[in-house]
């Protein structure tokens, strides 16, 4: 059928994209991790692999992240990562960690809340961006100056952090806020990764991931199927000369745990009022939990 030979022309192309990647890659694999696998995008690797192949995807992309975020999405991005903000709900006192972070665009958008509702540029707030990857972490830092986020004391509202989201570099019980958007999906170990978010955020303190999910809609399901993989990674040829990093996060997106799924892991990982909220019919979804108090 059609959806038989759509589905062998991606992984066709999923083996190539694997292939090139991983041929640049410096760490290889390690015969002693080989039984532990995980997927990278539509093929199976060994986990030992997968942290080192997502970092040459961000950094192949990280100088044209922004534009292209704008262009795959025809700027609805924004509008998610606001709504991200509102739900959120940072106040000026908010100690807050945003995790895979590195261009800087919900940490801004949350000092700008606070300014916006607390109507003051004096605010005690801080943003810890972490990131494990130092070209995106670069993007963030730029903007920082041009937008003048200091705080009243002079020091800088906003630390960039170079960190890995299943090893955070922070103590117990840091933060009140921990947000991830559109990074959670790239992980070797989503269950380790909520694990180190529920231990960095002080009890009382709520977890919340922004992140593409899955489409139920039967009219709109195969349309945005269509065109992610028929019009983002020749996009990403274009704008960013990198179709094969655009070609795995549109697959990295099918292979993320559903909404359900994922409200499910929450809970295990021991989260408590777990609950997600639907955004663009499915597209993508906010999940959010608090720690026990």
């Amino acid at each position: 059928t059609s959806a038989q030979v759509h589905i062998y022309k991606e992984n066709i192309y999923s083996t190539r994209v694997l292939r090139k990647l991983s041929s640049s890659a410096k760490e290889g694999p390690d015969p002693e991790e080989g039984r532990s696998k995980t997927h990278f995008g539509f093929q199976t690797v060994p986990e030992s692999l997968k942290k080192g192949l997502v970092g040459q995807v961000f950094t192949g992309v990280a100088n044209n992240y922004d534009i292209m975020n704008d262009a795959m999405s025809l700027g609805v991005h924004r509008l998610w990562k606001d709504y991200l903000i509102a739900t959120v709900q940072p106040v000026s006192t908010s100690k807050m960690l945003d995790v895979a972070g590195g261009t800087g665009d919900i940490a801004f958008r949350a000092l700008d809340y606070v300014r916006r509702n607390e109507k003051t540029n004096d605010l005690s707030m801080t943003v810890t961006v972490c990131d494990i990857n130092p070209s995106m972490l670069e993007q963030g830092k730029k903007k920082v100056l041009e937008g003048g986020y200091l705080s009243a004391t002079g020091e800088e509202q906003l630390k960039f952090v170079e960190g890995d989201a299943e090893d955070l570099p922070f103590e117990d019980n840091t933060f009140d806020i921990y947000t991830i958007a559109f990074g959670l999906r790239n992980v070797t170990n989503i269950p380790k990764a909520l694990s180190e978010a529920k231990r960095v955020l002080k009890p009382g303190g709520r977890y919340f991931c922004l992140e593409f999910s899955r489409v139920e809609n039967p009219v709109l399901g195969p349309l945005y199927d269509l065109y992610s993989f028929n019009v983002i990674p020749p996009m990403g040829e274009l704008i960013a000369r990198n179709r094969e990093a655009y070609q795995y996060l549109i697959e990295s997106i099918r292979k993320h745990p559903p909404q359900q799924e994922l409200k499910k892991m929450m809970v295990e990982a021991g989260f408590t009022s777990v609950e997600y909220e639907n955004l663009s019919m499915g597209i993508v979804a906010i999940h959010s939990g608090f720690v026990p108090a």
